[in-house]
């Protein structure tokens, strides 16, 4: 369970990514949330393990935000035969935009993924590789997030993948373009709550040591409010892509450091609820 924050501290928002893509980051990312480490994980929920895997964080339903991680790009979405590789998704993004009747139709299925295993809506909607913000992608899960939750006291927020100034590299800025002031937009117009300040982007390399020094600039530069975004699994598995970048984050997460980070830069790790509840028409 966490600790509350200092009055003075800065509240940020940490998100592991992914749960669910395979045993090893399901596992990891339930075991930092039971440390106090996170505050919030996103579901690929087109995944086979997710029905069983969804298990693993009964035990901290009301602590840790759960979301929905917003899939068109990875393996799965490939098997339900929607999905695209992450080019020619942003190819399809920059020349029209996504089929919104087939899009719609695409989300709503996620959701009912989600809600069928969680026994509830998702506490975020975020997007694996960012295509919540694609066009296309953007208007139909505005619009569905209103169909289906608007009446709710307590909405679905939004993540917006925007780097704050400072820390906005190459990678970060071709992710914002693909959208980021476009949904915060549309999700302003839709009452829709958002988190609009994104840190944690980088290329996944480099060893434990770059990334120790990349949190220490990420946990002193992120905006109160803002999510920092991770991806973190006990071990690489075979064929994962950045497994190796996974359990490096996993053990820098799980470590004494990373609790001394956050003391130093003086954060405090928050559920989304706690900060982005009184948002008001206008805040990013």
């Amino acid at each position: 369970m966490r600790e509350p924050g200092p009055v003075s501290s800065k509240a940020v928002i940490v998100c592991a990514d992914d749960f669910a893509i395979h045993a090893s980051a399901s596992m990891g990312i339930a075991k930092l949330a039971r440390m106090g480490r996170l505050s919030a994980t996103s579901a690929m929920v087109l995944s086979p393990r997710w029905p069983q895997d969804a298990a693993l964080l009964q035990e901290l339903r009301g602590q840790l935000d759960v979301g929905l991680h917003l899939d068109w790009t990875s393996d799965f979405a490939m098997a339900t035969g929607h999905g695209l590789p992450l080019a020619g998704a942003m190819r399809r993004a920059l020349l029209g935009g996504f089929d919104r009747p087939q899009t719609h139709a695409v989300i709503e299925r996620q959701l009912d993924l989600f809600e069928q295993h969680w026994q509830g809506p998702p506490d975020f909607v975020d997007g694996h590789q960012h295509v919540q913000q694609f066009a296309g992608i953007r208007e139909a899960l505005v619009a569905v997030l209103v169909r289906r939750y608007g009446a709710l006291a307590a909405k679905p927020y939004l993540r917006i993948s925007r780097a704050p100034p400072g820390l906005a590299d190459l990678k970060s800025r071709v992710i914002g373009w693909m959208g980021a002031h476009a949904l915060a937009s549309l999700a302003e117009a839709g009452h829709v709550p958002r988190a609009g300040g994104l840190v944690g982007i980088y290329d996944f390399g480099g060893g434990p040591q770059r990334y120790a020094d990349l949190m220490t600039r990420w946990l002193a530069q992120a905006p109160a409010g803002s999510i920092l975004m991770c991806h973190p699994a006990q071990a690489a598995e075979p064929g994962d892509t950045i497994g190796i970048a996974r359990a490096q984050e996993f053990s820098y997460l799980a470590s004494p450091d990373f609790a001394a980070a956050l003391q130093q830069a003086q954060v405090h790790v928050v559920r989304g609820c706690e900060v982005l509840a009184p948002l008001k028409s206008g805040d990013a």
